[in-house]
């Protein structure tokens, strides 16, 4: 009985030592493969990042609770913290997995991109251009952040625009790969900024959103929005801009300003209340009501909704029928139809620009992004 008590406790001891081993040699080896990876995984995943290495070499949280406006250190005291007792054994097992996970998501998408799509488009990362029968789709390609516009997407969504203008396709269609539409606006534009560079941020951001805004106005040809899933704030006030949206019956349309501190873009300003008269536009605007693809449709938003299990076949069997029509015909049809409205147009998109960089400022709006991350953190 003594000589199997000792023997016991030997081998526990052991397999114990073989297994942290491993796990730090697993630890070592992630570390190395993340900095090889090519695309950002997103603020969500760094932060589980960050918290799984602290949490591995340094064990439970135990730096001071950071300032409530000091919101990316709060986002990851958070993060790190909310890992409790978690053994530094098992965050560097999870660290390594989470790691591993990424790795093996990206290669993926890689073989994927090595075949192109016909007609694609080059010069593109968070966007897919195709110009297949007299059609330019362009396509919101960051779905794993639900499309959200950072500003490397609001750049190149406007190269396609003025690709698409110029180009031989006689429509244009703008859609999103994956379950989202857009989310709109990614909020992280606005973290990591340092207080000194808040006049700045807010300037250089209004400049781009115009510019974004005004390409929309200024589209020549036939501009279709084939809604497949949710769509939020900058995504669903362009819409208004658009000459047909369709949508599939599970896409929903919300645009948050208020409860972000911000206000109106896109010209929703003035055509929202055009399209859907001054009450509803006002419920949706002010007051942060969420539309269904019906509820958008009766309001005149959206022009028809399908069925989600049929909406692609039939909205692209619809869309090459209207891209058969003469080109030039659409192009002058639409510029009637237009270009009263242009001078319009152009001065509320500037003005909507010009009170956007006051909301940024602010502090209401600056309290309003903390208070949606601090509630995201949490979730």
């Amino acid at each position: 009985r003594p000589t199997e008590a000792v023997c016991v406790p030997a081998i526990h001891l052991h397999m114990t030592a073989a297994t942290m081993q491993v796990s730090q040699k697993d630890f070592q080896k992630a570390q190395e493969q993340l900095k090889l990876l090519k695309k950002d995984p997103g603020n969500e995943t760094k932060l589980k990042l960050y918290a799984l290495f602290k949490q591995a070499t340094e064990g439970p949280c135990n730096a001071p609770k950071p300032g409530m406006l000091d919101f990316v250190k709060k986002a990851k005291w958070d993060a790190w913290n909310s890992l409790g007792k978690l053994s530094q054994d098992d965050a560097r097992q999870k660290y390594a997995e989470l790691v591993s996970s990424l790795v093996s998501a990206e290669s993926a998408s890689q073989k994927k991109e090595a075949s192109p799509e016909e007609g694609r488009h080059d010069g593109y990362e968070t966007l897919i251009v195709t110009t297949k029968n007299n059609i330019t789709k362009i396509m919101f390609n960051r779905p794993d952040r639900k499309n959200a516009i950072n500003h490397q997407m609001y750049r190149e969504i406007i190269k396609a625009l003025e690709e698409a203008g110029k180009n031989d396709s006689t429509i244009a269609v703008i859609t999103g790969n994956g379950d989202y539409y857009s989310s709109g606006n990614d909020l992280n534009n606005f973290t990591n900024v340092q207080p000194g560079e808040m006049e700045k941020m807010a300037k250089d951001g209004a400049v781009l959103l115009k510019e974004f805004v005004d390409h929309f106005i200024d589209f020549p040809k036939p501009l279709i929005a084939v809604v497949n899933g949710p769509a939020i704030g900058i995504c669903v006030t362009v819409l208004g801009l658009c000459d047909l949206v369709y949508a599939s019956d599970r896409a929903t349309f919300h645009s948050p300003f208020s409860q972000l501190g911000q206000s109106p873009e896109g010209c929703s300003s003035y055509l929202f209340p055009k399209i859907m008269g001054l009450a509803k536009a006002s419920e949706m605007l002010l007051f942060n009501r969420k539309l269904t693809a019906a509820e958008a449709c009766a309001q005149g938003l959206v022009t028809e909704v399908f069925p989600d299990r049929s909406f692609q076949k039939e909205v692209w069997a619809r869309l090459e029928a209207y891209a058969s029509l003469p080109k030039n015909s659409l192009a002058v049809s639409k510029q009637l139809l237009r270009s009263m409205e242009k001078e319009k147009l152009h001065a509320v998109n500037s003005r909507e620009c010009e009170v956007l960089t006051e909301r940024w400022l602010s502090d209401e709006c600056v309290n309003a992004i903390v208070s949606f991350f601090q509630k995201k953190s949490k979730l």
